[in-house]
């Protein structure tokens, strides 16, 4: 536990430096400074006002927690929700800062290679506060509640508590930090497709300016937007997944100690400390392997470096020490204990083959992403030459690539869950989706990037910056997306794990049986449960994609009417009403992301109540399978789209009706890839984790037990 505390603060000193550093650069000329100035702003007010909703719902549950479940429930609750608000806050106040820095640096050096230094620092923010705030919620948790396992007391611990109520207490932590995710992520990207999707109907296709053009009254909310949803609704959807999956690998741990100590065959104490310790640590290698990796790729003195191949070379490095450090830490702390009882194929080094497993998965799916997304290949350039017919056939060819996109990264899942399985059971399970989001670091790092790069290149434009500027910041931007999208597909592939292994953590706490016959099936609770979670999957998408269009429609009115009442807006005479669009795509945001939020919650609680375990069991598993098709399908096909504007836009065919059809089709992929998507892969974490916080209950009380014992 004392390498863990030290390395977290590490990373939260690392961070820190890192702030402070790109906080010290220069912002450029007064009208950088005071456009950068009404994004911070702009964000600021949206965050505090999503906080104050949150706050209210973040007691509400602590309060239902500590009545029905446990006092220390809602403790762990508190801890989480604390420590992904906090990392979400940390890692957005750096992009409002790193924006203008990074447009500055393009401005004063004229350098590719400096510019996305001063990006991936800021970006690195965010990466860090993830994962250390994170570990240090773990140390908290662990420190306050872990049981002592006899002869076997690290901690001192003073609530004496069983091992089944800590595992309690693990998934109120992790539910604490998915309710944060969810209303970050929903709110978050709401606010900024409503704002983008303004800016891009009026300003781009209806009066022809030019992207990020300060005439258009929605450009400051579009920019505000990227800050709010890309970058704190990122960091706390991937630390919600972190947490998750180490979570799962815990309870796992747990339910190996439980289950053999009934088969009078246990597992020594000190075998089963090390197992329930171990995915803590190998995140923990994995923060270190990451904090090595920015520094080498931040030290590296070559000023003509090429974007994609840095950011390849910081994800290879940051996997390769976590794998390393990580055999060398499992060949230490394993060595001469005896794995004869458990279903680990191959001894001491199971766990570690199944983390390497997941580790393998996630940069192969994100190459999949790569593949699919950027405009650097096929697809996405197919996006483009479909857009010479006109936006029905951009539409039609975006929607086919994000589709065909979708089958090469279940194989990789698939395979993946099979061959950890293969090596160490459930566990391995588990710990494939800890390997996935081990260097979840570097992964934040590189994803939130994108939308400080992106954010550079509207200051770069409406600072009227020379074109050489904006050169570097639409070059760093197109990877930005392209990176986006590999860490869209990294998070669905990890919440796939992630997933799964809670869902096998749900089975075995409310039955012993083995999942095939929980899962049987031809069980009329289990498949009806199956078909309507798959269908919540796409009720919940389409109400996303509803609020988006409202909030949408109402910014789309908005800025029209400012173009027709402000005198001289066109000339450039007439300044905007900024602030009037920010409020209008708050106010939408914040009305439109409660009841997706609500639904996630409450759905697995009501069908536990009417239908039993067996009945959440199937919409579990229905609504995970539809889920990762749809993310997977939203994530790939909006970033295409996206790219495919971006490509056309560097050939030289900006204005042509080839870039309006294309417009058209990023317009569509907005609410694809930057709400729905993301939003989709917490729907799933948050609705196993819920299932089992409450499943105590509902397995002795529900409608379906009721009626079959009246009639018996």
């Amino acid at each position: 536990m004392i390498l863990i505390i030290i390395v977290a603060l590490l990373g939260i000193q690392y961070a820190l430096l890192n702030f402070f550093k790109v906080k010290r650069l220069g912002e450029g000329t007064k009208e950088m400074s005071e456009i950068a100035l009404n994004i911070r702003i702009g964000a600021d007010t949206f965050l505090l006002n999503e906080y104050k909703v949150l706050i209210k719902a973040v007691i509400a549950f602590t309060i239902i927690s500590a009545v029905f479940i446990s006092w220390q429930s809602a403790v762990t609750f508190l801890i989480g929700a604390t420590v992904s608000g906090l990392a979400g806050l940390f890692g957005m106040k750096m992009a409002t800062y790193a924006n203008v820095r990074v447009a500055n640096t393009a401005r004063t050096t004229g350098d590719v290679g400096k510019t996305l230094k001063v990006a991936l620092r800021g970006g690195s923010v965010m990466g860090l506060s993830v994962s250390s705030f994170a570990l240090v919620g773990f140390i908290l948790v662990f420190i306050l509640f872990k049981p002592q396992v006899s002869g076997m007391a690290s901690y001192t611990n003073w609530c004496g508590l069983s091992f089944v109520p800590f595992s309690m207490c693990l998934s109120s932590y992790a539910l604490g930090c998915s309710m944060i995710a969810m209303f970050n992520r929903v709110g978050g990207g709401i606010f900024t497709k409503a704002a983008d999707m303004g800016a891009d109907l009026v300003g781009k296709n209806e009066n022809g300016i030019p992207e990020d053009d300060p005439r258009n009254p929605a450009v400051i909310a579009d920019c505000v937007g990227d800050n709010v949803g890309d970058t704190a609704g990122l960091g706390s959807d991937l630390l919600e997944s972190y947490v998750g999956a180490i979570v799962s690998a815990i309870i796992l741990a747990i339910h190996l100690f439980i289950s053999y100590r009934a088969k009078s065959q246990p597992l020594s104490e000190q075998l089963f400390e090390k197992l329930l310790l171990y995915p803590l640590h190998f995140a923990t290698l994995g923060l270190i392997s990451c904090i090595l990796s920015l520094i080498f790729v931040l030290r590296t003195k070559n000023s003509s470096l090429n974007p994609r191949k840095e950011f390849n070379k910081a994800n290879w490095i940051a996997a390769g020490f976590t794998g390393i450090l990580n055999l060398a830490y499992t060949l230490a702390v394993f060595n001469g204990e005896d794995f004869g009882q458990l279903p680990f194929k191959f001894g001491m080094l199971s766990p570690w083959i199944s983390a390497v497993v997941g580790i393998l998965a996630g940069i192969c799916i994100g190459f999949v992403s790569e593949r699919y997304t950027s405009f650097d290949f096929k697809p996405t350039k197919s996006i483009a030459d479909a857009s010479k017919e006109g936006a029905a056939m951009t539409i039609t060819q975006g929607m086919s690539v994000g589709m065909k996109s979708t089958l090469l990264s279940v194989i990789l899942i698939g395979f993946g869950v099979l061959i950890a399985y293969a090596c160490a059971g459930i566990f391995g399970i588990a710990m494939a989706a800890v390997g996935m989001l081990s260097f979840v670091t570097m992964t934040v790092s590189v994803d939130t990037y994108g939308p400080i790069s992106d954010n550079a290149g509207g200051i770069a434009e409406m600072a009227h910056l020379p074109d050489n500027v904006r050169s570097i910041t639409d070059l760093l931007d197109a990877l930005g997306n392209t990176t986006a999208a590999m860490g869209k597909g990294s998070a669905i592939g990890s919440a796939a794990f992630a997933t799964v292994s809670l869902m096998i953590s749900y089975l075995y706490t409310f039955t012993p049986i083995s999942i095939e016959v929980t899962l049987d099936i031809l069980n009329p609770l289990v498949l009806s449960g199956t078909m309507i979670g798959a269908a919540i999957s796409y009720y919940f998408s389409g109400l996303l994609i509803n609020a988006v269009s409202k909030s949408a429609g109402k910014m789309v009115d908005e800025v029209r009417s400012q173009f027709l009442r402000i005198p001289g807006i066109m000339e450039g005479k007439g300044k905007p009403d900024y602030k009037r669009c920010i409020a209008i795509a708050t106010n939408g945001a914040l009305a439109e992301m409660k009841l997706p939020a609500l639904i996630s919650i409450f759905v697995p609680i009501l069908a536990g109540f009417i239908g039993g375990p067996q009945f959440v069991a199937g919409i579990l598993m229905g609504s995970t399978l539809s889920a990762i098709m749809l993310a997977i399908f939203c994530g790939n096909s909006g970033g295409a789209w996206d790219n495919a504007k971006k490509f056309i836009e560097s050939s030289g065919q900006k204005g042509s009706l080839m870039h309006k059809a294309s417009v058209v089709g990023d317009t569509v992929g907005d609410p694809f890839k930057d709400t729905v998507g993301p939003s989709l892969d917490i729907l799933i974490k948050i609705m196993s984790t819920v299932s089992i916080i409450f499943v105590m209950f509902f397995s002795k009380y529900n409608l379906v037990e009721l009626i079959t014992s009246i009639f018996k």
